[in-house]
Parts: structure tokens; sequence; C-alpha cells
């Protein structure tokens, strides 16, 4: 083996991750037309937006506070102690419309799309036959006969309408001229209620209401990318009426110290929210990444993936899982990791041992005081209390070329506002949503 190819044993994956690790490439973004500007691009901008990241094939803001200033470190107070706004429009919006609306969702999600009320959101997953993972995106009913997908990073829309060609439900899918933002902080409540009155004090967690921002008709749901309190505003017509709805959220905000930051991935990492593309992939089962509470025991219709999934579910009762590695929580040593990592970093079982797996989501707690992380560890070696040893590089390294101790512990790392689904049923001694 090359040298420059870490040993990780994935002889599970059809594509292995490639965990060379690179370092900080120095190279320039390229802006042109062929990668979107969401309507709210040229707003981030105004707003100081630094970098930027691409995800579906959208320009997607990842910074505004320079480095010199703080950076996402200085943004990560003002989502914990005040009220924070995030140009999310790359969450695109795929409708699902018409008299099969629901059998048609309920044939490509793992959980019971019938058992969804109208004007409620919830989390949801969707595999491939193979039982990986496609896409986790929030699912919101907005009618009887019809569903938004709410997107994480992939080209969902495409292997809906394919499913379709073969299956002839009654439904149209497309793409809509929606396009959301995020709402999140302690202090996020009191912005809501001032733009919309008290039923969005009220709102429930992934309850979905009604209104006006700015004079134009949006969807608003409180769910979000944190463990904080949040909403989502989804503004329809976004590409004629972005500036009137952002700056209204920006003029309500005042008052209460919004600032216009990037997606926290400290503090989703704290409350165990993966993020498609670092965590989990096309070729992830759920079982692998704690989202086993996605495969219902109980629902009985068939669902893309439904035998693949019950399977696994069967080798992994009988101690043959099908995979090598399990995600799992990591308090890491080293200086504070106070920005996001450019390579999977390598996890070695000790400290001058073989890499065995490897980093996917690293960042520094303040209420923690200690590197927290994600990690794909072996399944053998994934209990809580486990040591690992994890490579990381400069500046974050206490010594230069020398691993720093790690330990396998619960996630998520911090209690939630708003405790997700896994949480709950977890709580209840329960392993399965419906």
């Amino acid at each position: 083996m090359d040298n420059n190819v870490p040993s990780v044993n994935q002889s599970d994956r059809q594509v292995p991750i490639n965990l060379r690790q690179s370092g900080p490439t120095p190279v320039e973004m390229l802006i042109d037309t062929r990668v979107r500007k969401s309507p709210y691009w040229e707003l981030t901008m105004q707003e100081g937006c630094w970098r930027a990241s691409i995800y579906n094939r959208m320009y997607h803001p990842r910074g505004y506070v320079s480095r010199e200033d703080g950076g996402m470190m200085a943004e990560y107070q003002s989502l914990v102690n005040d009220v924070t706004l995030w140009n999310v429009a790359v969450e695109r919006q795929i409708q699902v419309k018409g008299p099969d609306a629901e059998a048609f969702v309920n044939y490509v999600i793992t959980r019971d799309a019938t058992k969804i009320p109208v004007m409620r959101a919830r989390y949801v997953i969707l595999c491939n036959e193979a039982g990986g993972i496609l896409n986790d995106p929030i699912l919101l009913r907005v009618a009887i006969d019809e569903f938004w997908f709410s997107l994480s990073d992939t080209d969902l829309m495409l292997w809906l309408q394919g499913v379709n060609v073969g299956k002839g439900f009654d439904v149209t899918i497309a793409e809509i001229d929606v396009s959301p933002v995020q709402v999140q902080g302690p202090k996020s409540v009191d912005v809501i209620a001032d733009l919309v009155g008290e039923e969005g004090r009220t709102l429930p967690s992934y309850g979905l209401m009604e209104a006006q921002v700015g004079g134009h008709d949006v969807i608003i749901s409180q769910t979000g990318f944190t463990g904080e309190k949040g909403y989502e505003i989804y503004l329809k017509d976004s590409t004629k009426y972005a500036e009137d709805m952002w700056n209204a959220v920006l003029a309500a905000g005042i008052p209460y110290n919004l600032k216009v930051v990037a997606p926290s991935h400290h503090r989703r990492i704290a409350a165990g929210i993966l993020s498609w593309g670092q965590d989990m992939d096309f070729e992830t089962y759920p079982f692998q990444v704690n989202l086993a509470y996605q495969v219902p025991r109980k629902k009985e219709a068939d669902y893309i993936g439904k035998a693949k999934l019950e399977a696994v579910r069967e080798q992994i009762a009988a101690g043959t899982a099908p995979f090598r590695t399990q995600l799992v929580g990591l308090l890491v040593g080293g200086k504070p990791i106070t920005d996001y990592a450019p390579d999977f970093w390598l996890v070695s079982a000790t400290s001058g041992g073989d890499p065995v797996g490897y980093v996917t989501s690293p960042w520094y707690s303040p209420e923690l005081e200690a590197n927290i992380a994600m990690a794909h560890v072996p399944v053998e070696g994934s209990a809580l209390g486990t040591e690992y040893w994890v490579q990381l590089p400069e500046p974050f390294a206490d010594t230069p070329g020398e691993p720093v101790r790690a330990e396998v512990v619960e996630m998520p790392f911090r209690a939630s506002v708003n405790p997700n689904q896994r949480e709950r049923l977890k709580m209840n001694g329960l392993d399965a949503a419906v």
C-alpha cells in the first residue's frame, strides 16, 4: 500500500473514504454561473461573508467574523447567548404533491408518513435498496396532499423522480422557489414573536405555521441545525422577495443583538446532530450512525431498503454486523479546535499504532472546556470509555507529530433545548420511531 494511504480497514465499502492528510490547501473558490447563487447571496456578502463551500450545487456561506476577530468561536457566542440569522437556502425544497403524495412519501422514507399530521415536520431518512443513507432531510407536511423535503447535501430530487418513473404514483415531484433561513439562539423566540405574533412563541418543536414576514408568505417551523431554541423561515417566491424578508428579520433582531453567522457545526456536534457527507454517506447504514431509531419495527407498509435494513438489524442482534465502523462521540485532547477540519483526522488504538478509524466532525466546546468529535472507530472498539489516540495537525496538537489521547463518551455531549427523537426514545427505553 502507498505510504500516503492510511491503513484503516474499509473493505466493507465500494468507494473508501479518502483519508490522505493534505491539510488546508491554499486555493481560491471560483465564483461562476456553473454553481447557483441563492436569493440571499448578495445579502450575505453585505454582512461580511468571507468564505463559502458548495452544497446542493449552490454557494453556501461558511464564515462571517474574520479569524483575527475570533472567527467561528465569536459567531458561536452570538448563537448561544443571543440570536443569529443563517442563510441556508442551500436546503433546497423538493415538493411532492398530488393524490398519492402520502403513499409515495411513505414508500421512500423509512418512518411512517401516515402518522405525520398536516402542519407538522419530522426529521427523516431515505435509504437505497442496499440500506445506505441517501439523505436526511426535514420533511414538512404542509397539506393533506403536499410534502416538502428540506434537503441535506444530495440530489434527492433526481432519485425521487427516478423512483416514480417505475412506480407511477399520482404525484408531481419538483424543486420549488422556496428558500429557508434559520433564526437560532435563545432569543430567537422573541424575534419570531415580534415578526409573526405570540403564536410563534408557542409553536411546538417540529410544528409549522403559515405567516407573513416582510409582507410575504412564509412557512415557519420550530427546527434547526443546533441544540438551541430555533426556527426556520421558508420564504415562498424567494427569488422575488428575498430582500424584503431578510431585512424584516434583521430589523426585528436589532433589540436582541442579532448577528448574521454561518451554520454552527460546533453546536450541532455537541447536540449529536449529523452532517451528511461528513458523518455518513450513501454507503452508511443507519445503525452505524445512531439512526437505528429511524428504522421502525412496526411499519407494515413496504419502503425502499426495508428488507435490507431489517436483515441488517437481525445480523447486529446476532453479533455479526455487516459493517466495520461505528460512529461514536470522542472527548479529544490537544489545543482547542476552533475551525473546520480539512481532513478526516486519523484515529489509532494506541499512541504508536496504525490508524483504525477517523474523525468526521471535531470542534472545541467552551462549555465542556474540551475538544469534542464524532469519529468512526471499529465496531468492537465502540464501547464507552474506550481509549483512542488522534493524530491532530498543527496548530491543534500538543506536540507536533504526536497523537493526543481521546476517549469514547456519550452523545449528545450536552443537552438540547428540544431533545431530538433519538434522545426522547432513549429516555423511554425504546429504539425505534414510528
